[in-house]
């Protein structure tokens, strides 16, 4: 007779089957508070090969290959390739783009949110532990117009522009909502962001997200400008 599976089995046999979770699941929150539970979800997954990936800056829970199996899957030439999921090279600088455009920025305001909520908590009488916004709140939208005028010359015109959206939809790096492009689960996960980061900011993508920075910072500041005169005027 089969015995029926425990917490951890079950965590392990839903992240296999879906790919990846929601750090609000009744599961994933019980081996979140739950250091033994995770643990041994951590021990079921090594038994072939996996582990389970988690940070606080994402939304999601999912299940990665160990560093010491990769070899043994991939081998040498995958592990030397630009990607382990099949992506064509423009779909994989596509990736690049679009993880400069949400990640970094939603970081950002993830550190300046939860750095103001500690400030706060000094003024209180009982301090509490804030949580990290989440990615939902956050993660800003990325206009495909916007993408397709700033980058598709680049990344290879609107027509292999769309069928390599579609690629990282169906990967889960990106979700589509309408005409704009929002984080997908698997986008602050997969990716290294301490690897990642300092060789964009540091590179000639640097200075394009800069720009365009700058650029919303203005637009920001005019339409706070049309608010006030508005109020003004009322």
């Amino acid at each position: 007779m089969i015995e029926a599976p425990d917490e951890a089995a079950l965590l392990a046999a839903e992240l296999l089957a879906r790919r990846w979770l929601p750090r609000q699941h009744p599961r994933v929150r019980r081996a979140l508070i739950d250091a033994d539970l995770w643990q041994s979800v951590q021990d079921r997954l090594a038994h072939i090969g996996l582990r389970l990936i988690d940070n606080i800056h994402a939304d999601h829970v999912s299940v990665a290959l160990l560093r010491g199996v990769e070899s043994a899957v991939f081998g040498e030439v995958g592990l030397d390739a630009n990607n382990n999921v099949d992506l064509p090279r423009d779909a994989v600088s596509l990736l690049v783009v679009l993880w400069s455009l949400i990640i970094l920025p939603k970081r950002e305001r993830q550190a300046a949110r939860a750095a103001s909520a500690e400030g706060d908590s000094q003024d209180e009488m009982f301090r509490t532990e804030r949580p990290m916004p989440t990615a939902a709140t956050v993660s800003p939208l990325v206009s495909y117009k916007a993408l397709l005028a700033d980058f598709g010359t680049q990344l290879g015109r609107k027509t292999r522009l769309d069928g390599n959206l579609k690629r990282l939809e169906t990967h889960g790096f990106i979700a589509r909502r309408g005409d704009d492009i929002a984080e997908g689960p698997l986008l602050d996960l997969l990716l290294d962001y301490d690897a990642l980061a300092p060789r964009i900011l540091d590179g000639a993508l640097g200075d394009i997200l800069a720009r365009k920075r700058s650029q919303a910072e203005v637009a920001d500041k005019a339409i706070d400008s049309g608010d006030t005169a508005q109020e003004a005027q009322d």
